[in-house]
């Protein structure tokens, strides 16, 4: 299984005039789960059947990001796509994927910011398509942005999610907690479109990556018996 944002990072990188350096940079890093060397979590991997799809539209420089979590969903759901969002031109390959008769897309973002007739608050695919999921990767204000100026997603339906608990996740700043982060968000998605167990890995994925990079920052031991890792253990190899 290939991880499209790692892709996508090679793309963008390749298409950089500078460095793009990131806080805490300077760490030595593994490639594939961009952490520290100490707490490779790249054993950890879960390995786990999904009907639905994930495609992330990413802001510019979300892909760079070691803190990003569309990696983590990348690694769990078997069809990812990721595609840098621009308000000028649209990837060809994006455009192909939404063309794709298997697939019935779902822009996944807040019912009101759209029109109602779009909204949906449940996944019911069209006969035989299985549901693709479009999730908008970026800051809260650059996702509004990516969600008006993107016509070409304006035809398909909008799914709402409405989060029972406030987002879990540690690694940036938020001032509203009911702002899930990337991960959270497509392990609800999963979940509404009957992959649970996906939807469970994703979820215990995101804890296990959360406790992992903040236990390096903070210079914390690892612990591989914590709960977080419990939870993940069954959908590992």
């Amino acid at each position: 299984m290939s991880n499209s944002v790692a892709r996508l990072r090679t793309e963008r990188l390749a298409r950089s005039l500078k460095p793009f350096v990131a806080r805490g940079s300077r760490i030595p890093r593994c490639a594939d789960c961009r952490l520290a060397h100490s707490h490779c979590m790249c054993a950890w991997r879960p390995r786990v059947v999904a009907h639905a799809g994930v495609c992330l539209l990413m802001h510019d420089i979300e892909a760079l990001k070691p803190s990003n979590t569309g990696w983590l969903i990348a690694d769990v759901v078997a069809d990812n796509s990721a595609f840098g969002w621009s308000r000028v031109e649209v990837d060809e390959r994006l455009l192909a994927l939404l063309e794709d008769p298997q697939w019935q897309p779902y822009v996944v973002f807040p019912a009101e910011y759209a029109e109602p007739p779009r909204v949906v608050q449940t996944v019911e695919p069209a006969s035989g398509k299985r549901p693709l999921f479009i999730l908008l990767d970026a800051t809260w204000t650059e996702a509004r942005k990516m969600f008006r100026k993107s016509p070409y997603l304006d035809r398909f339906p909008v799914l709402s999610l409405t989060p029972e608990q406030q987002s879990r996740y540690r690694l940036r700043r938020s001032t509203r907690g009911e702002h899930l982060c990337t991960a959270e968000v497509a392990a609800m998605c999963l979940d509404l479109a009957g992959d649970s167990p996906a939807a469970e890995a994703l979820d215990a994925y995101l804890d296990v990556f959360s406790e992992r990079y903040l236990g390096f920052k903070r210079q914390l031991p690892l612990d591989e018996h914590s709960a977080a890792h419990r939870r993940l253990r069954p959908f590992t190899p």
